[in-house]
C-alpha cells in the first residue's frame, strides 16, 4: 500500500499536512474519502491510522489530516475554533480535487464527526457521510471547557486539558460554539448517512448519536460499537468500521464487490504468501478484488 505526504494551504495560507492512504499497486482508487479526525487528535491517532489504512485495502483512497495547530500543520491552535476546521476540510477537499479526485466519502470521528456534517453541505461531490462517535453539533465540546469559563472572561485565554494534552483557547472559541448549537443542518444534509457508536462511550454519550439519528433524513443508519470504546482503541474495533463502511459505502459510490464475494457472500480463500487480484473490466478496469490470507 502507497502512503503519500500532501501539503496544502489552509484559509489563512497556513500549511497544512495530511498523509493519502492509496490502495497498493498496481491496484487504482475506485473513489476518494476525507477523514477528520478527534477533537484535539491528529491524523496519527491510532483509529485514524488504521480506518484510512483499510479502506485504502479496499479500494477507497483516503485523506487524512492535521488540523490547523495540531501535528504537522502549522498555525496556533489558541487561535482556531470549529469554523476553522470546517474551513480545514473544504482546503482538504480542494486538494484532493485539484490533483487527484475530489471525495465522494467524508468520514468524521467524534468532533471530526460534527465537522463532516457541517462541511457536507459545501462539498457537491460527497455522496455519502458516515460519523464515527460523534456529538450532534459542536456546542457538545462546552461541557469540557467548564472549568476554564471564568478565566476566559477575565483574561480572554486559558489552558484547558482534553485527554491527556493541555492546550490553549481562547474567548473566540467558545463564542464560536454558540453558532452550532441546532442540529437543523443535519436536517438539511439529504446524504446518505452512516452513524456509527459506542454504548460504552463514556466521552460523547450514545444518546448523541440518539440526535443525529433523528434530525437526518433517509437514508440513514446506526451501528452499535458493542464493548468499542470512545478512542476505538482496539484494533479490531476500528477494522470493523471500515468493514462495514466500505460494504455501506459501495451502494453510494458505485463500488462492485468482485465476483468471488457476490456468489459467495464471502471473499475467496487465499493461500499464505499469495494475493488475488481480480477485475472488472466494464466501469473499473483497475480493481475487481484485491485479496490475501488476512485482508480483502
Amino acid at each position: 500500500m502507497s502512503r503519500l505526504r500532501l501539503e496544502f494551504p489552509n484559509a489563512n495560507g497556513q500549511t497544512l499536512v495530511g498523509l493519502l492512504e492509496t490502495p497498493p499497486e498496481p491496484v487504482s482508487a475506485v473513489s476518494y474519502a476525507l477523514f477528520a479526525h478527534c477533537f484535539t487528535c491528529g491524523k496519527d491517532m491510532a483509529a485514524a491510522s488504521r480506518i484510512s489504512r483499510a479502506l485504502a485495502e479496499r479500494g477507497i483512497a483516503t485523506l487524512r489530516f492535521d488540523f490547523t495547530g495540531l501535528g504537522h500543520s502549522d498555525g496556533d491552535f489558541a487561535d482556531t475554533n470549529f469554523s476553522s476546521n470546517v474551513q480545514d476540510l473544504l482546503a482538504a477537499a480542494r486538494k484532493l480535487e485539484q490533483d487527484f479526485a475530489a471525495p465522494a466519502l467524508l468520514v468524521g470521528h467524534s468532533l471530526g464527526g460534527a465537522a463532516v456534517l457541517a462541511a457536507a453541505a459545501h462539498l457537491p461531490s460527497v455522496q455519502a457521510v458516515a460519523t464515527i462517535a460523534a456529538p450532534a453539533t459542536a456546542a457538545h465540546v462546552k461541557h469540557l471547557l467548564t472549568g476554564a469559563r471564568d478565566q476566559l472572561a477575565e483574561r480572554g485565554e486559558a489552558a484547558v486539558q482534553i485527554g491527556h494534552r493541555r492546550l490553549r483557547i481562547r474567548r473566540q472559541f467558545l463564542e464560536d460554539l454558540d453558532l452550532y448549537v441546532s442540529p437543523d443542518h443535519i436536517r438539511a444534509l439529504r446524504r446518505p448517512l452512516l452513524i456509527f457508536h459506542s454504548p460504552l462511550d463514556t466521552i460523547v454519550d450514545i444518546s448523541e448519536a440518539a440526535r443525529i439519528y433523528q434530525s437526518a433524513l433517509h437514508p440513514k443508519s446506526f451501528i452499535s460499537l458493542d464493548q468499542a470504546d470512545h478512542m476505538l482503541t482496539n484494533p479490531e474495533d476500528a477494522e470493523y468500521v471500515a468493514e462495514i463502511l466500505v460494504a455501506w459505502a459501495s451502494r453510494y459510490l458505485g463500488i462492485k464487490r468482485h465476483g468471488f464475494e457476490m456468489s459467495t457472500g464471502t471473499k475467496p480463500r487465499v493461500a499464505p504468501g499469495t494475493v488475488l487480484v481480480t477485475e472488472i473490466l466494464d466501469d473499473h478496469p483497475s480493481l475487481g478484488g484485491l485479496s490475501a490470507q488476512r485482508h480483502q
